[in-house]
Order: C-alpha cells, then structure tokens, then sequence
C-alpha cells in the first residue's frame, strides 16, 4: 500500500524522494484525478447535447475593466496566506510531522503565509489594474452549460467533502460525541453517499439559478459520477482507508507476508496471536466469536489476493506489526480482508462503459440517471455484504447507513425511470 507519494515513489523508483511528497496523499490525489475525469466526461456529454439542442445558451450581464474591489483582494490575502502556511511549512518542519495531522493542525510558517498573502493579493491588484478601463463597461455575453464544468466541479468538490464528513459522523455518533471537534477535523472518515446526496442537492440548485436543464445535466452526470467512484475506490486501495471487507478466514498471511490458504482452525489462532489488535476487535464486537468473517475459497485462476489481503502499510495504522518495518505506516491485516475496494473498483469502471454505451439510446431524458442510481444503488448493496460497516438496529433488522441509501436509490431511479417514461421525450431543454 502507498499511504503518500513518498512511498510509491520510493517503492517504484528504488530512491529517497524529497520531504514535501509525504504530504501528497495517494487518497486525496487520485480524488483529485477522479473530480477532473469525472469533469471531462461531464463538459463532454453537455457539448454534445447542446450541439443536438437539448441544452440552451443564457445570457450574463458582466463588467469589465473595474479595478479589484477590497473584498477581491482581502479573499486573495487569506487564500494566498493559507497556501504559504501549510505548504512553506512543509518545508521548515522537515518530516517530524505526520502529514494527516499537520494538514488539519494549527502549525504552519506565518513568514511563508504572509509571503504568498501578499503576493497572490498583489497579482490580483495588477491584473486588474492592467485590464482597467476609464469608465468599466457593462457587456451581455452568453454561457453554454459546458463552461460551467468547472463551477459545478469546485461546488460538488466542496459539497462533497462536507456530506461526506457529515454523514461519516451521524454514521459513527458515538465516537463523533466522545471527540466532536477531532472527528470533524480528522482528514479520514468519510462517506461517499453522504457526498453525493448534499452535491447532487448544491448542483441542483446552482443548475437551476443559471437555468440548465436539470434532466439533461443528471443524465449528463450519470457516466461521470461512475467512473469518478471506480477511481475514488482505486484510492481507498491505494492507500487501506479502511473501507475493506470482513476477514476472509479462507486465507492466511505467512512469514514470508504471502497470502495463503488457512486451516479451519487457523482464524482463531491466529487472532488469539494477535494481542492488542484483536483486543480492539473484541472492544467493538463484544466478543472473540462475534468478529465478522467468512470462509471463500476464491477461484483458483485469480490471485489469492484478489480474494483476501492484508493491506501493508495502510494509512489508518491497523492490525499487526509488519516484522521488520520501522517508523510510520508498519501495520497490516491478519488475517487478511476481502479488498472491496477493489471489487467496487472493477464493477463501476464495466458500470461506466456500460452507462457510456447506452447514453445515445436513451432517448427520454432523465431515465439514463435513474438508471445509474439502480446500478449504483445495487453494486453497494451487494458490497455491503461482506464490508465493515457500523449497523443499526431496526425493529430487529440491522441494516447499514450505505444499505439502507443504497436501496433508496434503486426504488428512487426505479420511480424515476416510470415517471420520465411517461412524459414526451423532449428536443430543447427540459
């Protein structure tokens, strides 16, 4: 596993790279890469309906050559003082600091922030200084639903991050009220539906101010919000978030940190072993027994880790010591998990190309996002099964938080598809 950059690089590479790559998380870095995929497919479904007529141009009023407002350049100050703080500071601290908690600490280099402040501040002033007029002019242009991609990309990013902090720590309540400023601070924790649903609700309402066809655009979204979860999941992987599945008692990890098949009575051997990582376990389960797992022996033409792994050097700092290693991120799994992410990884990136297939065949708008909400809605019910996931107790049943939205969203798109079937297909913006 990859926790930062520092370690794919030194793993690929053989060599020592610099200090500031241990602040480039492999999660938050293939997020990224996943919100700009998801933003080039997004502008490139939009271009196509406009050049078909199913989505319209508005008209904008905007002023040019205005020199910058103080509200422009106070904005720009605190940006600027922001970006040189923490990264200038990654550069004075060296690495006697865990990138996670410097990120969302208090700690930075003030001469660094005041520095960027002023420059970033300073360059807003002169750009606009050079652009200004003698009497700023009021100017009408027109905007095409693609040239908000990048709007709607910061608005669902930031939306995102929020819902999925939100929903993390309603899902967990009892650690959030044991330490609620830390829980929400923390960089990890988070919950992809809880993401979705407040960003789908900001994009709604920002596409409905800037009059967008709302069924064009979430059908427009459909591909991309798919193969924008197969590459966020390629980041839970990447770096062992800790959205892994149960154990896999099939399996073993022996002493040459291979995955192999176990024993029956190997599980609990191997956790009585364990010491105080199956102490945590017990701590949440109640008890020795009551720790989820399941024998699979998975098909024999795929690796054995497919089936089961153990997640070396993942960034949350699980399980046991990995012998030999020393210094930050040595744990890994034992017994071995079932890599969900990876099984999701797989299944949404086929989602895609199945989505991007029947885009052009769909003719009703609205019903290729109903259908996205039931595939996607269907893939994490099933995944469910075999992942930790806190449960609730509901007169007797005990579902999980993503069970209990994710079969909301196939009776959703399931309402969606009927009631967009039975109105007329629609050639201009719906």
């Amino acid at each position: 596993m990859y926790p930062n950059l520092y370690f794919f690089l030194r793993d690929v590479l053989g060599m020592d790279p610099p200090v500031f790559t241990r602040y480039i998380n492999s999660f938050g870095l293939l997020v990224a890469i996943a919100f700009i995929i998801a933003a080039f497919y997004l502008r490139s479904e939009l271009k196509r309906k406009e050049k078909e007529g199913l989505l319209q141009s508005t008209d904008e009023k905007i002023v040019v050559g205005k020199a910058a407002s103080p509200l422009e350049l106070i904005l720009n100050f605190i940006f600027g003082f922001f970006v040189g703080y923490k990264i200038i500071g990654v550069f004075t601290n060296g690495d006697q600091v865990n990138p996670q908690e410097y990120i969302f600490s208090s700690d930075g280099n003030i001469l660094g922030g005041l520095f960027l402040a002023l420059l970033f501040s300073g360059l807003k002033y002169f750009e606009k200084k050079k652009q200004a007029l003698a009497k700023p002019e009021e100017r009408t242009i027109k905007i095409w639903p693609h040239e908000r991609v990048g709007d709607i990309t910061v608005y669902a990013a930031v939306a995102g991050f929020l819902g999925a902090k939100l929903f993390d720590n309603l899902e967990n309540w009892d650690r959030f009220v044991q330490d609620p400023i830390g829980n929400l601070l923390s960089p990890s924790g988070l919950t992809f539906y809880g993401g979705l649903i407040l960003a789908t609700v900001v994009i709604l309402l920002f596409a409905k101010s800037k009059k967008i066809g709302i069924r064009h655009l979430i059908d427009s979204a459909a591909p991309a919000l798919m193969i924008a979860y197969a590459i966020g999941r390629m980041g839970c992987h990447v770096s062992g978030d800790g959205d892994w599945g149960i154990f896999n008692s099939a399996y073993k990890v022996n002493d040459k940190q291979q995955i192999v098949p176990a024993a029956d009575w190997e599980f609990h051997n191997t956790l009585m072993n364990n010491g105080e990582y199956t102490r945590s376990l017990i701590a949440e389960y109640g008890h020795l027994d009551s720790i989820p797992h399941v024998r699979f022996e998975g098909l024999s033409f795929l690796p054995n880790w497919f089936w089961a792994y153990n997640y070396p050097h993942n960034v949350n700092e699980v399980g046991v010591a990995i012998p030999g290693c020393e210094g930050q991120y040595c744990n890994q799994l034992s017994p071995p998990v079932f890599p969900t992410p990876l099984y999701e990884i797989v299944t949404c990136f086929l989602l895609f190309i199945l989505l991007w297939a029947i885009r052009k065949r769909i003719a009703i708008p609205g019903r290729l996002f109903a259908v996205y909400l039931m595939l996607n809605g269907l893939e994490r019910f099933f995944i469910e099964k075999i992942r930790v996931n806190t449960t609730y107790d509901i007169a007797g049943f005990h579902p999980t938080q993503a069970e209990l939205i994710s079969s909301s969203l196939i009776v959703m798109g399931a309402w969606l598809w009927i009631r967009f079937g039975k109105m007329q297909p629609k050639t201009s913006k719906s």
